[in-house]
């Protein structure tokens, strides 16, 4: 095999693929695994919206939409935020992409040059480090701790910042901690961001799965910033690779000629499926869902406190929980494969998520029934209190 570009050589696997693929070998040897390692609902597709997939299909709807998507799609979009948001976004900025990793790959070919410098939180979303690479550009990481919450202040954009940075990257709520960025920290990054000639670009792919009273968009207060959203969590379509970038009005043609190059249009099925998702019918089921994972975050929270992990005080958002394991181990990924091959219980290293204290901490997901989350509470619980 010849060598391949550096660029390419600096992409990192994704961890927890490996930890699913041992899991699945592991159940099809019979075992019962429990699975905290994966982001992903355990809900299927709200009705409403398969139905209207199941409909699309048979109206014949396959062909290619515009590469920045369905109208009607990118209206609901508008009005979405309107009503969740109270902001007033022009559709014309809404672009649809296969996927949120499709929007990131498409801001990163847009927004990085070779040898720019982007600041990202660590830990933090490990692909999004690869797209920076893949552009042959430097991911900047800007430790975060759980005194903190786990997001950036100024004092740590300033002490991160290079003479090569070229923008900010920032996660509300966040993958792999569940904790989310206030609105004043939202003002500030924007300030600072704009007092540097920076981009500033937020992952919001979350938004609707948050626990708190208040969950702001970086668009009510900066509608120069850059946003990635997503159809897979909160609206449960993760399989129909659908998400959005919303873009200021300088930049709309520029992400859409990139859009027409790079996937030419997203999943013509997936957008009118997508269109059901926000009727009254289907918004009732992501409240009840979001009830139900709520539910599930108390639970483990008080569970795991009292097995010996130390958390944050309080999960804002998403379905994860950002757990350190010192009281156990000061080696993640043997922690969690010695879980996985003893208990049966899969979570994720925190070296999936950065460098730093990654050996520390793991990510536990509670994305799999109530159920199953007792049970392998039960398991830690007896694997671990001695």
């Amino acid at each position: 095999m010849k060598k391949l570009p550096q660029a390419i050589e600096k992409v990192s696997p994704f961890r927890v693929m490996s930890v699913m693929e041992r899991a699945r070998q592991l159940e099809n040897s019979g075992r019962k695994i429990i699975h905290m390692e994966v982001g992903e609902p355990d809900f299927s597709s709200a009705g409403p919206i398969i139905e209207a997939g199941k409909n699309a299909l048979d109206a014949g709807r396959t062909q290619y939409t515009s590469a920045t998507g369905l109208e009607a799609l990118r209206n609901c979009i508008s009005q979405f935020y309107l009503d969740r948001n109270g902001v007033a976004i022009d559709p014309r900025r809404v672009l649809i992409t296969p996927g949120a990793s499709g929007g990131l790959t498409l801001l990163a070919n847009m927004l990085v040059g070779v040898g720019d410098g982007i600041l990202l939180t660590d830990p933090a979303y490990p692909c999004v480090r690869n797209f920076i690479h893949l552009m042959n550009a430097q991911p900047q990481l800007m430790p975060v701790t759980m005194a903190n919450n786990f997001q950036p202040s100024l004092f740590d954009y300033e002490k991160a910042v290079r003479p090569n940075t070229k923008g900010l990257w920032l996660a509300s709520p966040s993958n792999p901690t569940g904790t989310i960025m206030e609105r004043q920290g939202l003002i500030e990054a924007s300030e600072w961001a704009k007092q540097r000639e920076f981009h500033l670009l937020v992952d919001e792919i979350y938004h609707g799965l948050h626990y708190v009273d208040e969950m702001p968009s970086i668009l009510e207060v900066d509608q120069t910033a850059f946003v990635v959203n997503s159809f897979s969590k909160y609206f449960g379509m993760t399989g129909w690779r659908l998400g959005w970038i919303v873009v200021p009005d300088e930049y709309v043609d520029t992400a859409t000629k990139l859009a027409q190059n790079l996937y030419i249009s997203a999943s013509s099925i997936a957008q009118y499926a997508a269109l059901a998702a926000f009727t009254d019918k289907a918004q009732a089921v992501f409240e009840q869902r979001r009830k139900a994972f709520k539910d599930r975050r108390d639970f483990m929270a008080v569970a795991l406190k009292e097995i010996g992990f130390k958390i944050p005080e309080n999960i804002q958002g998403a379905f994860y929980i950002y757990a350190d394991i010192s009281s156990f181990s000061n080696d993640a990924e043997a922690f969690c494969s010695a879980l996985i091959e003893e208990q049966g219980v899969a979570i994720t290293p925190g070296a999936d998520f950065g460098d730093y204290l990654s050996n520390q901490y793991v990510r536990i997901a509670f994305t799999t029934s109530m159920a199953d989350l007792e049970l392998g509470i039960e398991r830690l619980r007896s694997a671990l209190i001695k």
